[in-house]
């Protein structure tokens, strides 16, 4: 079992940066892909980025790719995601996902747990 929470989110203009943490509980964070996604009013959930469980492979979604980088700290049991660029497109809820599994499903849209969200908004 793994609980989620995030935190980072805030108010700023378009081209400045954030980032997000995601704090997991338990001893097997190690284990687990782990990734973002987000949804804005009205709209879908959208992949983000995902990182494998090791660190060593990581996926961004074509309209993040450049600006977002994913990373994760296994000892501290946290994964970040550090947002440069920020358009205003990119206001949304970002949420936390973990998977049990390969950081490809994570892109795909499955994942087994998810944390309560955190704002983004970016002013144009």
């Amino acid at each position: 079992q793994v609980q989620l929470v995030e935190s980072g989110g805030g108010l700023v203009q378009a081209g400045e940066s954030l980032r997000l943490s995601c704090v997991a509980s338990g001893r097997t964070f190690s284990s687990y892909a782990m990734g973002w996604f987000r949804q804005a009013p009205g709209k879908e959930r959208e992949f983000v980025a995902a990182i494998s469980w090791s660190g060593g492979t990581t996926y961004y979604a074509d309209s993040v790719k450049g600006r977002f980088t994913i990373s994760r700290d296994n000892a501290k049991n946290t994964v970040y995601l550090q947002m440069n660029s920020l358009k205003p497109e990119d206001t949304a809820v970002y949420y936390c996902a973990a998977v049990a599994g390969a950081a490809g499903e994570l892109v795909r849209g499955r994942y087994d747990y998810w944390g309560q969200g955190t704002q983004v908004t970016v002013s144009s």
